[in-house]
């Protein structure tokens, strides 16, 4: 494993090579993008632009010079090269990294969109950072070291006896169809779901400050939620699949998973989402 010093001491650094990459790379487009700076990947849901393009080249160059031997599995790298995504099971150190979680929010000039930053070894995350640059707010946390936004401690906490749960729930349209069935199962007395806001890694930041119960997602890219569930378990949180294993950042995950701010509503909400569904 590396060093756990090394991911306390690169917390302060990774901070500011993403300011700066969505200082250089990412506000200078926000609300300016012309036609042909936007293009679709897979499909008209799912989208790029040169600003994403430019905050995972400049993040790249910054994460590999902190940690010389390091590899970055970035949202647009794995796109031009799915290989890169098995990195995640191999022996290099990793940095997971989403430049524009929510880039059609971001393409559409509106403010909820974030850059994702984790580091891994081996399976398992030791750091994180999540930042806002339209509101400057940083997200961060340490395996064993706590979660912070803008420097301020976060706590979960749990839902309240008795309040309806709050959820929100996220299927992409190429969801199996066994998995857009368990969202169904939320349909229930005590339990308001909605869409997600279009970044799941705000979503987690909402968890891990407490103003969100829990989220529900049917897909596994791991430069989505790396981050995001790091911080939701050291702010007191937690996570399961739907075989109750937890999330692995290689992938092979029963979906859909879920996080929560307690242990008590990921059980909970895990046993919703089964409803009369064996588990494999």
């Amino acid at each position: 494993m590396i060093d756990e010093r090394f991911a306390a001491d690169c917390l302060g650094p990774v901070e500011e090579a993403v300011r700066r990459a969505a200082a250089a790379e990412i506000m200078p487009r926000f609300r300016a993008l012309t036609a042909d700076q936007v293009a679709e990947k897979h499909g008209p849901h799912d989208l790029v632009t040169v600003a994403d393009r430019g905050a995972e080249a400049h993040l790249t160059t910054a994460l590999t010079a902190l940690l010389p031997g390091s590899v970055v599995v970035g949202e647009e790298a794995v796109d031009a090269d799915p290989g890169l995504y098995a990195e995640l099971a191999g022996d290099r150190p990793v940095w997971i990294v989403d430049p524009i979680d929510g880039t059609r929010t971001f393409v559409r000039g509106d403010e909820g969109f974030c850059t994702l930053v984790a580091l891994a070894h081996r399976g398992e995350l030791l750091a994180s950072w999540t930042y806002a640059p339209v509101h400057d707010r940083m997200a961060t946390a340490l395996r064993g070291g706590g979660a912070r936004l803008d420097g301020v401690p976060l706590r979960t906490g749990s839902p309240a006896d008795g309040a309806p749960l709050e959820i929100a729930a996220s299927f992409p349209f190429h969801a199996t169809p066994a998995a857009k069935r368990a969202l169904l199962h939320l349909r229930t007395e005590g339990v308001h779901t909605r869409p997600c806001a279009g970044s799941a890694g705000l979503e987690y930041v909402a968890i891990a400050r407490g103003v969100l119960d829990a989220t529900v997602f049917a897909w596994e890219n791991a430069w989505d939620h790396a981050a995001g569930l790091l911080l939701v378990a050291e702010a007191g949180g937690a996570h399961a699949t739907l075989d109750g294993s937890p999330f692995r950042l290689a992938g092979d995950n029963l979906l859909p998973f879920t996080t929560a701010r307690d242990v008590a509503t990921v059980g909970r909400i895990r046993r919703l989402l089964l409803g009369d569904r064996p588990v494999r």
